[in-house]
């Protein structure tokens, strides 16, 4: 490990150690310890998705609410994948350091993530303490849709073809009009995404960050990168409004703004090594 590296971890440590509040957000490096697939790139993806790669369809093509009319199997194929995938993976270790850090503070910690895989609700965070900007999968709603109504996906349970990916079971509907439900995941090109669920959720943050203002505040970023930056963008606005302390932490663009501090680690090697040094 070289020297600014090692200064950086230090200037971490600091930081945590005298935090009384943690906000962390999170992007999709989060999940790459935990064995999630990486879909940085249409090579990513179609590694994760070899199907996709034969039909020339690139990930960003694939999150598309369109599919839900074209080519429901397809669609539900896709997205059901990722539930039993999120549903079957552990998440890493880091999850309990964070809810340990979390634990001993006075203000406790809030999670603001752009991932829909319900990682740090299965870690044991307080689902009231998480903000998901992009949604759930482990939420349904109408596919038209008919109401604002939003439901649980605990019950659903899609069989997709490994060879194909394509669901081979009944797809959900919606219990109000029957029409096909669909994830309550904001898409690429998505005018139906039902967003109440996501707005309470930021309502929420929103007043945890105001009776937080006078205190020691840090902010640790995991895995957020600039080709969608909401995660990073919200980072940089609470550190500046709040003069909180950012960690930004990210092996591929681990830039932060001056005077932060950038670790150009893994999330859990990161964690690992400010926790070994708390």
């Amino acid at each position: 490990m070289d020297a600014e590296v090692d200064a950086a971890i230090d200037r971490a440590v600091v930081a945590v150690a005298k935090a009384e509040a943690l906000l962390i957000t999170a992007g999709a490096g989060m999940g790459l310890d935990s064995g999630l697939p990486d879909f940085r790139g249409d090579r990513g993806f179609w590694k994760a998705y070899p199907p996709m790669e034969r039909l020339g369809i690139s990930f960003v093509e694939m999150a598309n609410p369109a599919w839900f009319s074209r080519d429901p199997e397809l669609a539900w194929g896709f997205y059901g994948h990722r539930l039993n995938l999120y549903r079957e993976t552990t998440p890493h270790a880091g999850f309990e350091t964070l809810k340990r850090w979390s634990d001993r503070m006075t203000h406790g910690s809030f999670i603001f993530t752009s991932n829909v895989d319900g990682h740090f609700q299965l870690a044991g965070i307080d689902p009231d303490r998480v903000i998901e900007c992009h949604g759930s999968l482990a939420h349904l709603q109408c596919g038209t849709p008919c109401c604002h109504e939003i439901w649980s996906a605990d019950d659903l349970d899609v069989a997709v073809d490994e060879d194909s990916f394509r669901a081979v079971s009944a797809l959900p509907e919606c219990p109000h009009c029957g029409v096909l439900a669909r994830p309550n995941v904001l898409m690429f090109n998505d005018w139906h995404w039902v967003p109440q669920r996501t707005s309470d959720q930021e309502r929420r943050l929103s007043g945890w960050l105001q009776e937080t203002k006078d205190s020691r505040l840090v902010i640790i970023e995991l895995g957020a990168g600039s080709a969608v930056p909401t995660v990073r963008m919200t980072s940089e606005q609470v550190a500046s409004s709040l003069g909180a302390m950012l960690v930004r932490i990210n092996p591929r663009e681990p830039k932060a703004p001056h005077s932060q501090v950038s670790l150009p680690l893994g999330a859990l090697e990161a964690l690992e090594a400010i926790d070994e040094r708390l």
